[in-house]
């Protein structure tokens, strides 16, 4: 058995990147799925536990309950086991502000940060399984209050800081959270972030708020409401006793994360402590291959699923040195990531494809101008990323030399669930496919009956049984997250997403099922569609989406941006449509194309489609609050109108 896909296009990658057969990977594998809880116990014993396990796995359909009787507790295994070793002296954070300040923590600077943060939260009455809400820039307060929260059994929700008062109330009044943690500001492309106006805007819808705490970090004048308002630096100044770890069931809530909203209403996820722990520490080590002395950035915001297991609990449970920085990838030019990269000597760079093609589109110049020798792997997270712009990342920024880890995984699955595993084998890359199932993951691609397909036939991407990176639930509604995850195919945990598997057993993930276009009677996937333009070397980036068609029942429209040296045009735009029709073939064509210079898209990166199919379609655009930039949203409408006026589509 061969790779065959996308095959050629890697053939630059190093010799002793191939081995097939797959011997240790496979055999892992096996094992998992034969003996599940006995792979997952060895997992776990990897960790430092309070009390072993009673039962490894509890599963009563859809619940699944892991390490059932165990206690654990999140900040000793990411700190206190490390401050008492010879890490204590080891860098744990490099921060880098986007005014340029910078901060290095040692794991033993953690450790004190973290205790003293601790009994500030002890201070303020909340406990075990009191609720709090986080509103903060990418600053290092941010983690350190997370592991706090560990520390002492609280709940915590990380609320993204791009988001409005009304979204903020409503996430608080979901947990019914006593403490917001905010700071009186932010830096985002060069300015202020007013986070403690929004905070108190939001505050007068949630009654439940007893206390605002607030961090200094722009040193900007701020609201103030007494008795309710209080400085972290003053509760800092005051004495405070070392804070025990506190041993919580392995089964007790860590945090409540909500969905990015670009899709309806956010649903409060719910994510244990134990089985949790036990997913990202294991899969760190098989994705990243991670060494003692590596330097891993993940881009992400800690606002998300990815910064909470890739920033924060799977690397610094193995006593990683990570890199967090507070601003965007451009600013104040292009080469910011690039000189961070060289900076600190990263090894390993996590990051989006939006991200990747927003540098495509400029050229390498950007990327000529810094040393990036130290990058030993990159990787892929967020959405598919297009065969084109992994063999771009792969050839400029890692040199030829890194391979790329397409990861696949969701704020549900807790971690990474489909990827490239080098730490357990090096596996042959096929650009554009996220590869093979991690182990414990026992992925399929059905119909819809449930039928599972043979190779090479698209369908709904399931599970087919529980992992410790499951979900527990849905925050307060037990009967969505049923409706949500295990009622479309019962007895399967439903993705959401459509995907295909190959005749090498590897999956191409093609995008969300709700994005499936049905044009004539045929499905195309979102994924393959972009796919098809962005190989076009005009176009740096694009979303495709649709609108009502009363022939068809869905056209094609694109909405796209052009490289460096590229002008919109009537001629282009033919051309755009006449290499799809060729790439895909005819039943693929699009009915209209928009030229735009950027794409709405959320701070994680990921092209917010329900928003251009909203501007295709003439509907209302709903609730926009976790934009990176409205003013693309504007583009998106003015450049439907032109069009529209000119009659320039096809």
């Amino acid at each position: 058995m061969t790779a065959k896909r996308g095959m050629d296009s890697a053939s630059r990658l190093p010799t002793n990147t191939y081995l097939w057969p797959l011997k240790r990977y496979t055999e892992m594998y096996r094992r998992s799925l034969d003996e599940p809880e006995a792979f997952w116990a060895e997992q776990a014993r990897k960790l430092d536990w309070f009390k072993t396990w009673d039962r490894v796995l509890e599963w009563r359909l859809p619940y699944a309950r892991w390490f059932v009787g165990g206690k654990l507790n999140v900040s000793f295994q990411c700190v206190d086991r490390h401050a008492t070793t010879w890490r204590k002296s080891k860098v744990a954070i490099y921060w880098e502000g986007e005014p340029g300040d910078t901060r290095v923590l040692s794991y033993s600077t953690l450790f004190r940060e973290v205790n003293h943060f601790a009994s500030v939260l002890k201070r303020l009455g909340i406990g075990k399984g009191d609720k709090i809400a986080l509103y903060l820039p990418m600053i290092p307060e941010l983690p350190i209050f997370m592991l706090a929260c560990g520390r002492i059994g609280a709940v915590y929700t990380v609320i993204f800081s791009g988001f409005s008062p009304q979204a903020i109330a409503d996430r608080v009044n979901d947990t019914q959270a006593k403490v917001i943690i905010t700071a009186d500001g932010g830096y985002r492309r060069g300015k202020t972030v007013k986070l403690k106006e929004l905070t108190d805007e939001a505050v007068k819808l949630c009654p439940s708020v007893e206390k605002v705490v607030v961090i200094k970090r722009t040193g900007e004048a701020v609201p103030w409401t007494k008795g309710r308002d209080i400085w972290l630096s003053s509760l800092l100044d005051e004495p405070h006793e070392p804070v025990a770890p506190e041993p919580v069931e392995a089964t007790h809530p860590l945090y409540i994360l909500y969905t990015s909203g670009t899709t309806g209403k956010p649903k409060g996820i719910i994510h244990s402590t134990g089985g949790y722990l036990v997913y990202n520490h294991s899969t760190y080590q098989w994705v990243f291959n991670a060494r003692e002395e590596s330097v891993f950035w993940c881009t992400a915001d800690v606002g998300w699923v990815t910064g909470h297991s890739s920033i924060v609990y799977g690397p610094l449970s193995h006593g990683a040195a990570i890199v967090i920085y507070e601003g965007a990838a451009d600013y104040p030019t292009l080469d910011r990531w690039w000189n961070i990269i060289e900076k600190y000597g990263v090894t390993i760079l996590y990051t989006s494809p939006t991200a990747i093609r927003m540098f495509m589109r400029s050229g390498e110049e950007w990327l000529k101008k810094h040393d990036l020798s130290s990058l030993e792997l990159l990787g892929s997270v967020g959405e598919p990323i297009n065969p084109e712009v992994w063999q771009w990342y792969y050839k400029n920024v890692g040199r030829e030399m890194c391979p790329v880890v397409d990861t696949w995984w969701q704020t549900e699955t807790g971690g990474i669930m489909i990827s490239p595993a080098p730490g357990i084998e090096p596996i042959p890359l096929k650009p554009g496919s996220a590869t093979l199932p991690l182990p414990g993951v026992d992925a399929a691609v059905v119909d819809a009956s449930g039928k599972e397909l043979p190779p090479c036939h698209t369908g709904y991407l399931v599970i087919k049984r529980p992992w410790p990176g499951l979900l527990l639930d849905i925050y307060g509604n037990p009967e969505r997250y049923r409706e949500a995850y295990w009622s479309r195919f019962p007895g399967v945990y439903y993705t959401g997403d459509f995907a295909m598997r190959d005749e090498d057993g590897y999956f191409w993930v093609l995008g969300r099922a709700d994005e499936v276009l049905k044009v004539a009677g045929h499905r195309l996937g979102t994924a393959e569609i972009e796919s098809a333009v962005i190989s076009h070397p005009a176009v740096a980036e694009v979303a495709a989406t649709s609108r009502p068609d009363a022939v068809k029942g869905q056209a094609i429209v694109l909405f796209i941006t052009l490289k460096e040296g590229n002008s919109p045009s009537d001629a282009l735009r033919k051309d755009i449509i006449k290499h799809v029709r060729q790439t895909i073939g005819p039943v693929a064509t699009p009915s209209k194309v928009y030229f735009v210079q950027s794409l709405p898209k959320t701070r994680s990166g990921k092209i917010m489609r329900r928003v251009l199919k909203a501007v295709a379609s003439g509907e209302s655009i709903g609730d926009i609050t976790s934009l990176d930039d409205e003013t693309s949203v504007a583009e998106a409408k003015r450049a439907y109108q032109s069009l529209k006026k000119t009659q320039g589509g096809v």
